[in-house]
């Protein structure tokens, strides 16, 4: 049966990589699509190549998110860690379905605590204030003050050029900062996903705290969250790239660029498993109010926001109900 249950797991959990995927896509291309820079199947082609190859490149978020919890060995670790993951991505497809652009990553980790706390099992609460709980409350705040600063920069650099031509160059500078968001988030949250299954494995017996990731897990989570990326979030990238503010070149630029230096600083230097989403929501805010602080649709922001606020406790609350269910169906003591 454990077996049977591993495999379930690491199906359930690259299930939940590819909706990451759709839903975080347009975390890496709404703006460079809204501001026309890049065709909609031609960013999408270009996230989807990064986001493979960002996935490749390291294993520290994967390890701080299987060390979010403890499981028990056999059967009952693997029940919480798919309760956790099926909770997540219920939390995922509700927030997809109304275009809201929530985290994936607060839902997962939100889905294993619920699952966790549901089961008796140990919750590293150290580690989740430290590596998800802090950056998730700094993250978005540095993203909307940097991108603002960076884009008053580029106000004042260029106050002298033809706007025409400038906010030309920012078009073709976007493609560049777009495939650098886009490996940022393969570097994030495939990563994450990895570390589920990791958390899996060592609850089956099949690998041991201490050990690197398997070469399949990394490769097999890469796939899927290319694939998701791919198959497009179109309802989320409206949000995004739309309805929060009206993005020229210059601003989708700056706020692309912020969202990648944080994404790179947090998975290489500081091992937390951060949400894109915040940070480039954030991000194309602060770009944004560079024009007026009015400029920025703060409803739409507001509801974003409620999003974040719930994402952590909705998830871990449909975590918790689905390990009720799962505990009844395995017949767990």
């Amino acid at each position: 049966m454990d077996l049977a249950i591993v495999i379930a797991v690491v199906v359930v959990a690259l299930a939940f990589d590819y909706t990451n995927g759709f839903h975080d896509a347009a975390n890496a291309i709404a703006t460079s699509v809204s501001t026309r820079a890049l065709t909609p199947r031609l960013a999408l082609i270009l996230a989807a190549i990064m986001n493979f190859v960002g996935a490749l490149l390291g294993q520290e978020v994967a390890h701080t998110v299987s060390d979010t919890i403890s499981v028990p060995d056999g059967n009952h670790g693997l029940i919480i860690v798919l309760a956790g993951l099926l909770g997540a991505i219920a939390w995922n497809l509700v927030t997809w379905y109304f275009g809201l652009p929530s985290s994936s990553s607060h839902a997962l980790i939100g889905g294993l605590v619920g699952a966790a706390l549901a089961a008796g099992a140990v919750v590293h609460w150290q580690t989740i204030i430290d590596k998800v709980l802090i950056p998730m409350v700094l993250s978005p705040i540095f993203g909307f003050g940097a991108a603002f600063a960076v884009m008053l920069s580029i106000m004042w650099i260029f106050r002298r050029r033809n706007p025409h031509k400038v906010q030309r160059g920012f078009r073709l500078s976007q493609t560049v900062s777009a495939a650098a968001l886009a490996l940022g988030h393969g570097l994030q949250d495939a990563q994450k996903t990895m570390g589920v299954i990791f958390l899996a494995l060592v609850a089956g017996g099949y690998a041991s705290a201490n050990d690197d990731l398997p070469l399949w897990v990394i490769v097999s989570a890469a796939t899927a969250i290319s694939l998701g990326t791919y198959a497009g979030g179109w309802r989320i990238m409206r949000t995004l790239g739309r309805k929060i503010i009206a993005l020229d070149p210059a601003r989708g630029f700056a706020a692309e660029s912020v969202g990648a230096a944080v994404l790179y600083t947090t998975a290489f230097v500081y091992h937390a498993p951060i949400s894109t989403t915040h940070t480039i929501t954030s991000a194309i805010m602060g770009a944004g109010a560079t024009k007026r602080f009015s400029a920025v649709r703060w409803g739409v922001a507001r509801s974003i926001v409620t999003a974040w606020v719930l994402t952590f406790p909705a998830a871990g609350t449909a975590a918790a109900l689905v390990y009720v269910v799962l505990r009844w169906v395995f017949r767990l003591p």
